[in-house]
């Protein structure tokens, strides 16, 4: 998968900037867990924080980046949720503020719904719309739990994990902000996390994806894994 980029494949112009990058910053950018990896003790073990259950070519993320582009032929488009909109939302809202389901349609491809947050700034009716939509939408593909790595699962979190585990719901764990943290304490988080998820669950998927809005890193893996699941590789 890290071999020369050999050959033209249609891909988003953000992610053939990528591909240029020297191996070594292109493994972080896009295999950040390979990368941290790489830091383990020689006797921790291979494959200790990387299942390698998804682990994709370039070739194929290069693919998956075509589809979440946005062109005259495959258009990303707010839709609303059918029960609840009261207006477009907001992108100058602070994180953690979404009050309503927001569905964001992937050209013909598949829908991402943006759910509330749990906790204390969470809506008053999440039960009643968060837990109903999780149960009952039949062609629900899979539920991603966003942890922030530099705190690690919190109680709040523990109440997400228990909510999925209890519905029998298949959900991956995203670890957020993985630049806000020194190379050393995002090891010791990612590999707590990780014996979490493999002694604690049932339901989840035993390979984490760590990633981080500033540098991008894990965000075109992340990307490929929806593509994969969805069927919209093939």
């Amino acid at each position: 998968a890290l071999g020369p980029w050999t050959r033209v494949y249609s891909t988003s112009p953000a992610f053939a900037e990528v591909l240029r990058l020297p191996q070594k910053q292109l493994t972080k950018v896009v295999y950040p867990l390979r990368e941290l990896g790489q830091h383990l003790a020689a006797d921790s073990g291979p494959g200790l924080i990387e299942q390698r259950l998804f682990d994709p070519s370039l070739e194929d993320i290069g693919r998956a980046e075509s589809i979440f582009e946005a062109t005259a032929r495959n258009r990303i488009e707010y839709l609303s949720s059918a029960v609840r909109l009261d207006h477009a939302p907001s992108l100058q809202q602070p994180e953690g503020h979404t009050k309503k389901m927001n569905f964001f349609k992937v050209g013909k491809h598949f829908t991402l719904v943006d759910m509330p947050g749990y906790g204390y700034r969470a809506p008053e009716d999440f039960v009643d719309m968060v837990e109903t939509y999780l149960k009952e939408r039949n062609n629900l593909k899979r539920t991603f739990l966003l942890v922030d790595s530099v705190v690690g699962i919190t109680k709040l979190d523990n109440i997400a994990i228990e909510m999925c585990e209890e519905f029998a719901l298949p959900y991956v764990m995203i670890l957020t902000k993985i630049d806000k943290s020194s190379k050393g304490y995002l090891l010791k988080q990612v590999l707590q996390i990780q014996k979490f998820v493999n002694t604690q669950t049932q339901g989840c998927f035993p390979q984490l994806f760590p990633i981080s809005a500033v540098t991008n890193s894990g965000v075109h893996l992340l990307k490929c894994f929806i593509a994969d699941i969805t069927g919209s590789l093939k």
